[in-house]
């Protein structure tokens, strides 16, 4: 035999020697762990009914806040805009089941008018507060606390609503199953660990976000994902900036 033969099968040996051997039920156990870390949470999640009173119960509260207004800082009567509201939410309860278990696109139609028209009516009494204090003054610094956080809280509760209406279609269409593109990352939707694999996000959840959004001028735990999403939270944490920075700062000047 040559004696550059007796070298390269030693160095064939030697390789052969150093290779782990990986035992058969060792990978028939890390298959599956694979498989989990490649594939993910299922999306959609399972259908899940949804409560409506919760919605109802904002909608509710927000008209409250707004009769709590001074009369100078609301578009017209002080009854008319709160009565209209008021209406559309009893034909809305009417027609709508007490859970949401697929779309009803009319009662989601008129659900989002309320959500807007709400909107606009709050917005229109930050804009009027807002002109009130920079062209006229007030000399009642109490006055304009209570109607700030009125104003705010109000804020809070109409973009809820938004978030809860908007989300992968609107309730109906997640509470059947058939979700939309998402529009806000929650932490459960990234841990199994958190929360369980069908979990899904509920009015409170969105609640949350709007209070955390309101609060801190920006998105805290749960991330926008879509344009439309981005918007939103946009123009809450502006009403919300101009509500605390300008109308709560002057109101607390006039005080001292």
């Amino acid at each position: 035999m040559p004696p550059g033969v007796d070298n390269e099968v030693a160095d064939q040996a030697s390789r052969l020697t150093l290779t782990p051997m990986v035992p058969a039920g060792s990978i028939r156990t890390l298959w599956p762990m694979a498989q989990q870390q490649t594939v993910g949470k299922p999306y959609p999640p399972p259908a899940r009914a949804e409560p409506f009173w919760p919605a109802q119960a904002s909608v509710v509260a927000a008209i409250a806040l707004q009769l709590l207004l001074p009369p100078r800082l609301t578009a017209g009567p002080t009854w008319l805009l709160p009565a209209l509201e008021a209406a559309l939410l009893i034909g809305l309860s009417i027609a709508t089941p007490r859970q949401l278990e697929r779309e009803h696109r009319t009662r989601r139609r008129v659900a989002l008018g309320i959500t807007a028209l709400v909107s606009a009516a709050n917005i229109t009494s930050l804009a009027l507060l807002t002109h009130y204090l920079l062209h006229h003054g007030s000399p009642n610094g109490r006055e304009l606390i209570v109607s700030g956080m009125l104003i705010w809280l109000t804020n809070v509760l109409i973009f809820g609503l938004w978030y809860w209406e908007t989300d992968r279609g609107g309730p109906g269409r997640r509470a059947a199953g058939h979700d939309g593109p998402p529009d806000f990352l929650f932490p459960q939707m990234s841990d199994d660990r958190i929360e369980p694999v069908g979990w899904r996000p509920q009015f409170l959840d969105y609640l949350y976000v709007s209070l955390t959004n309101a609060a801190a001028f920006s998105p805290t735990d749960t991330m926008p994902l879509s344009p439309s999403a981005k918007s939103i939270m946009g123009v809450q944490s502006l009403v919300s900036l101009v509500t605390i920075g300008l109308i709560i700062s002057r109101a607390i000047n006039i005080l001292q």
